[in-house]
């Protein structure tokens, strides 16, 4: 009897021994299937954080443009809401050819210097004037050819500098205007006033409505305007000063602006600089290769 009841109690250790190495077996086994689940998901998560970083292009694969949204043809914002322009079609096809997204990025154009010495633009890219400004910029070579001028109504009885005496006009501030007429007081002393405004959207607004008689400003930019406008306006022959436009970096960004410069070069010989000048003047008035 005692025989017997050692062998069941043999028996049921037994038992009990291969059921814990079943559930051992079995723990393992969710264990292991949890492990791999885990792996998975996170291979997973690892996958679409790398897509997502494919679609978001880093900081070297943009190109950022800081301009004057209010600067029509250079820079300004379309009938259709969008950024447009003749140096913004340029900047365009300069990213492209160089690899990198543009980024257009509006500034108020008294904060220019501030954007770019923060790194929030690479550039100043908008009818900017080199002359006066040689030391402050790295420069690219210029690109186009501009004068400082007088823009008056056409039947306001003003047909030479010397008729502005005592008269009100409109100049954009920290503009190559401005600086020109800081530097001529002969000229700017006659003036009734010399009035300051943010842009030159402005400043044709004061000019029809009659509460300046005249506006200091880029040629390039008033022949646009008074043609857009088909307003009875018109620019004095006499000018105020002769510039030249270029591409500002941030002093001593050579790198870039010789990536930009080799791509612009390449642009005149194909071509393509003189199709998109034609676009926006009638005419190629590009200096780049010439």
């Amino acid at each position: 009897m005692k025989r017997k009841m050692t062998g069941i109690l043999l028996a049921g250790a037994m038992a009990a021994v291969m059921l814990a190495g079943c559930g051992a077996k079995q723990e393992e086994a969710k264990e292991t299937e949890l492990i791999t689940e885990v792996g998975t998901d996170a291979a997973a998560d690892e996958t679409v954080e790398l897509e997502e970083e494919a679609d978001t292009p880093a900081s070297g694969d943009t190109f950022t443009v800081g301009f004057d949204q209010d600067f029509p043809p250079m820079g300004f914002v379309g009938e259709d809401g969008e950024f447009t322009g003749f140096d913004l079609e340029l900047a365009a096809e300069v990213a492209k050819r160089l690899g990198k997204e543009i980024v257009y990025q509006p500034i108020a154009w008294d904060s220019k210097d501030m954007e770019l010495e923060s790194g929030t633009i690479d550039c100043i890219w908008n009818g900017f004037t080199m002359n006066g400004r040689e030391d402050s910029y790295t420069w690219s070579e210029p690109y186009m050819k501009n004068n400082q001028v007088f823009v008056v109504k056409a039947d306001a009885g003003i047909s030479t500098t010397a008729d502005l005496a005592g008269k009100v006009v409109d100049v954009q501030i920290d503009s190559s205007a401005e600086a020109a007429l800081n530097d001529n007081q002969e000229l700017a002393g006659t003036f009734g006033q010399l009035v300051t405004v943010a842009d030159y959207n402005t400043a044709f607004m004061d000019l029809q409505s009659g509460s300046v008689d005249a506006i200091a400003m880029d040629d390039v930019v008033a022949s646009y305007q008074i043609e857009q406008r088909q307003a009875d306006f018109v620019v004095l022959e006499e000018t105020l000063a002769a510039e030249e436009y270029g591409i500002g970096f941030k002093k001593g960004n050579e790198a870039l602006r010789d990536q930009v410069q080799g791509a612009l070069e390449e642009m005149a010989a194909d071509g393509t600089l003189a199709e998109i000048s034609e676009k926006w003047f009638g005419k190629d008035i590009t200096t780049i290769g010439k």
